[in-house]
């Protein structure tokens, strides 16, 4: 289904899988084995593809945007290498994650590998705005990613820290993705915000249904067993409206699991049961649903194009897919 929004840019995206391939090279070859195990696992590759639209949308009339495509996806999969330890994941896109087939150690070296070698790339690039904006950009993931750990087991999250850890820890690379793309198209500052008002609206949405899938969600799908969030004891959007809205009884068991060390398959399942028998899972698709009603409008000035479309497809995408 992805290839469909990417069928523009198809030569862009075939160079920007090549120039991962070149920048992943590394005289220590366990950098460069893991680097292909992730390169080679897939996956949507939905950031580096808002750069390649945004950019062609905006008209851009140099190669830039391969590079810049490639850093924000090393900043992405830098983030997973790091994100997996502290969730202490085993599998991701169906295949085991690195510190569950290498080690953890092993996982947070490499991911420092190539957040390290995505601004090598980006002093390549040479735009000092660009620049600026990954440097924000990545802090901000880091400050999210904290915000997360700290809301771990937490039965008092409320829906507005969550959103707050979504935009930092989800959004914001949604959302430079598709303003660096912009720049480097050479579009006028209030095309250049459109277009990154757009990303962070598009990264929340995203999020929000990962959210509902991962309590109504199809496992070989998505390439992870429903429920990780819970066992992982995140409080995402789903859970924390039936901690507000549930019976006592509801409320009581989903705090239980929440704070389980070791949650049992059996409350797992009947938490799940709870989520999808309340209407948790609908209100998380409707507020997904605004986010991209957001997105949308926000691409209403830009002029028609075959990359306009795109966009516009995959922000309508958003909402309908299981995976």
């Amino acid at each position: 289904m992805y290839q469909q929004f990417r069928a523009p840019v198809e030569p862009d995206f075939q160079a920007v899988n090549k120039f991962i391939v070149e920048q992943l090279h590394s005289n220590v070859p366990l950098v460069e084995n893991i680097g292909h195990y992730i390169v080679d696992a897939g996956g949507k590759r939905l950031r580096p593809l808002l750069v390649l639209l945004a950019a062609r949308a905006c008209g851009i009339q140099s190669e830039a945007h391969i590079p810049m495509a490639a850093v924000v996806e090393f900043i992405h999969t830098a983030t997973l290498l790091h994100d997996d330890v502290v969730d202490m994941s085993t599998l991701r896109r169906g295949r085991p994650t690195v510190n569950a087939e290498w080690n953890n150690p092993s996982s947070v070296l490499v991911g420092d590998f190539i957040y390290s070698r995505a601004f090598q790339v980006l002093v390549q690039i040479g735009d000092m705005r660009i620049m600026e904006i990954m440097a924000d950009t990545t802090n901000q993931i880091a400050e999210g990613e904290v915000l997360q750990l700290i809301s771990k087991t937490n039965t008092q999250v409320t829906e507005a820290t969550y959103m707050q850890v979504i935009q930092s820890k989800t959004a914001i690379l949604f959302q430079a993705a598709a303003q660096c793309g912009a720049i480097l198209g050479g579009a006028e500052d209030k095309r250049c915000d459109q277009l990154k008002t757009f990303g962070n609206h598009l990264g929340i949405a995203f999020q929000l249904i990962d959210d509902v899938l991962d309590y109504d969600g199809d496992a070989e799908a998505m390439g992870k067993n429903v429920g990780d969030d819970l066992a992982e004891g995140k409080p995402t959007l789903p859970l924390i409206h039936v901690m507000e809205n549930g019976s006592d009884a509801e409320i009581a068991l989903v705090r239980e699991a929440l704070k389980a060390e070791n949650l049992e398959p059996a409350m797992l399942e009947d938490v799940i049961g709870i989520v999808r028998e309340s209407n948790a899972l609908t209100y998380t698709r409707d507020k997904a649903q605004q986010e991209v009603d957001s997105a949308l409008s926000c691409l209403q000035e830009l002029p028609d194009s075959e990359f306009k479309t795109s966009l516009q497809d995959l922000a309508t995408f958003a909402t309908a897919r299981n995976n």
